[in-house]
C-alpha cells in the first residue's frame, strides 16, 4: 500500500471504453515509440471534481481496448492522500468524462529524480529439512481392510494371485447364499 502524496508508479491492466459506453470516439489511443498517453484520472470514491490527479501511461498496445500498461500518477493540487494499493480502481478521464479503467497490479513511490522506489525483497530463511521416514517395505500403509488385500503383495505360501475382481465360484456361492 502506498499513500499518494507524491508521484506514484502503477503497473496494471487498462480497459478502454467504447465511444457507446462513453469513451472515446477515436477509441483506444495508439502511442507511437516517442510519446506516452497523458490524460487526467481520479480514486473512487472521489470523482472527477474533488479528487483528479495527473496519469501518463506508456508501454500498451496501441489501439487495443484492454492491454497491460505502466504508468504514473501525479496527484493534483491540494488534494488529500490516497491510499494506492494493488487491486485498486482508477478511472482515466478526458475532461470529467470517464474514458479507461486501469486496474492497479503494482505500484511504487517514487524518487525526486523520477525513479520508481522498489522495495528489496524480503529475505526467506530456508525451513529445517524434515527427515524422512522410509516406508517399511513389509508392512502395507493403513488402509480399510478390504483395501488393504488388494494392495498387500501376496505371501510365499499362497498359491493364488491376489485379484480385485471374485473367480466364478465366489460369485456363484454369494449368489446362492441369497
Amino acid at each position: 500500500m502506498v499513500m499518494m502524496t507524491g508521484s506514484l508508479a502503477v503497473r496494471g491492466m487498462v480497459v478502454w471504453l467504447t465511444p457507446q459506453q462513453g469513451g472515446r470516439v477515436s477509441g483506444p489511443p495508439e502511442p507511437d515509440y516517442d510519446y506516452d498517453y497523458t490524460g487526467t484520472a481520479f480514486l473512487p470514491p472521489r470523482t472527477a471534481e474533488d479528487g483528479q490527479a495527473g496519469v501518463c501511461l506508456r508501454r500498451f498496445a496501441p489501439g487495443a481496448w484492454r492491454t497491460p500498461v505502466e504508468g504514473i500518477l501525479v496527484p493534483g493540487q491540494e488534494n488529500r492522500a490516497q491510499q494506492v494499493v494493488p487491486g485498486c480502481l482508477v478511472v482515466i478521464t478526458e475532461g470529467v468524462r470517464p474514458v479507461a479503467f486501469l486496474t492497479v497490479e503494482e505500484v511504487h513511490a517514487m524518487a525526486d529524480d523520477g525513479t520508481p522506489i522498489i522495495p528489496p525483497a524480503p529475505v526467506i530463511e530456508p525451513a529445517e529439512a524434515i527427515p524422512v521416514v522410509p516406508m517399511d517395505p513389509i508392512e502395507a500403509p493403513y488402509r480399510h481392510s478390504t483395501a488393504t488385500a488388494r494392495f498387500t503383495a501376496p505371501t510365499e505360501d499362497s498359491a493364488e494371485p491376489l485379484t480385485a475382481e471374485p473367480s466364478p465360484d465366489e460369485l456363484l456361492k454369494a449368489a446362492n447364499s441369497l
